[in-house]
């Protein structure tokens, strides 16, 4: 496991020390943060698209200890793509729908590098079967992009919430795919972690700048890309839940969310305070304290799913599923899928 930490340390440093530069140009070209609605929780301007640096220092670190081949070569220019896409909704604003061209695009490229959910292309030994499933896996693996990119973006709500859970998310997925012994797919998991860690110092409360859309569509887009690469392309139906787990917290509460919305009659994009974080505060809990529960969180279920990979497969399934079905009853019991007026 030595040979992981020095990556890991070099995207700390690296993103750490671009920082205050990125910082500077944020409030150089106008990329800031106005609090101009009630879901806003900061009450004045905040430099925004810091995201830029966790963008660079993993791109780089990337180039310099992954093998040079068409699947990093296409996994680099998509998410260069979706951190473009953050950098202009930042400055300027994108539209929902021009948001998820921009998704749909990368996962394109994802399959053309060779990168896409194969669990859907040999569960039978029937050929027509698998020409079938072969062409679904396509689609299914856009799909996953698509959601995972933008689960990130949806929780990135408080200071130093995504990129808290982002970190946990990563370190999880490292010790699970170093078990496996998918090296390379370990190493991007220590390069997204310690550019998390290096941009935690600024955007932890009170932030002195925001990773805005470049950063948490960028990190959406690691992760899923990490959990195709390292999880979904095995056989076992128990690697379709081992990484839905691990995003545990922006999963379920993006998918309480397009539920809640679906039920209250509004469009599943627009934006509410119905959101975990946004219920937290209404109890009373202090940004600080908001976010490290939603981390404490975040790292049971990287804890849990470290836990059932490492079980007979039909038990881990038995477990995932009833874990999966707590969570069900607690969102609906805690109201996450009821509409509310804010």
């Amino acid at each position: 496991m030595k040979e992981f930490i020095w990556p890991f340390f070099l995207a700390f440093l690296i993103t750490f020390l671009l920082m205050p530069i990125t910082i500077k140009l944020a409030k150089k070209f106008g990329f800031i943060d106005i609090p101009k609605d009630a879901r806003r929780v900061h009450k004045k301007p905040i430099p925004l698209s810091g995201g830029i640096a966790m963008v660079i220092s993993v791109t780089v670190l990337m180039l310099r200890y992954l093998p040079i081949d068409k699947e990093l070569a296409m996994t680099i220019t998509a998410s260069l793509l979706i951190a473009v896409s953050g950098l202009i909704d930042d400055k300027k604003g994108l539209s929902p729908k021009l948001k998820l061209v921009f998704q749909i695009l990368a996962g394109v490229l994802l399959v053309i590098g060779g990168v896409r959910i194969e669990f859907f292309t040999n569960p039978f030994d029937i050929s027509d079967a698998l020409v079938i499933l072969n062409v679904l896996s396509v689609p299914v693996t856009i799909f996953w992009v698509c959601g995972i990119t933008n689960t990130i973006n949806l929780i990135d709500g408080l200071d130093g919430l995504a990129a808290g859970v982002s970190l946990i998310c990563a370190v999880s997925m490292f010790f699970i795919t170093y078990q496996m012994g998918r090296t390379e797919v370990s190493l991007v998991c220590a390069l997204v972690a310690g550019a998390c860690l290096g941009f935690l110092p600024f955007n932890f409360n009170p932030a002195k700048i925001f990773m805005g859309d470049t950063g948490a569509l960028y990190l959406g887009f690691m992760l899923s890309y990490i959990s195709i690469t390292g999880f979904l392309k095995q056989a076992a139906l128990l690697m379709i839940f081992v990484p839905v787990l691990i995003m545990g917290v922006p999963v379920f509460d993006t998918a309480f969310a397009m539920v809640r919305r679906k039920l209250s009659g509004k469009s599943m994009v627009e934006a509410d305070k119905g959101h975990l974080h946004h219920r937290l505060l209404a109890r009373g809990l202090n940004q600080r304290q908001t976010v490290i529960i939603l981390y404490a969180i975040s790292a049971i279920f990287g804890i849990l799913a470290n836990l059932i990979s490492r079980f007979h497969s039909r038990v881990g399934l038995f477990v995932s599923l009833a874990v999966m079905l707590i969570i069900l009853i607690a969102g609906i019991s805690s109201g996450m899928l009821k509409s509310k007026e804010d």
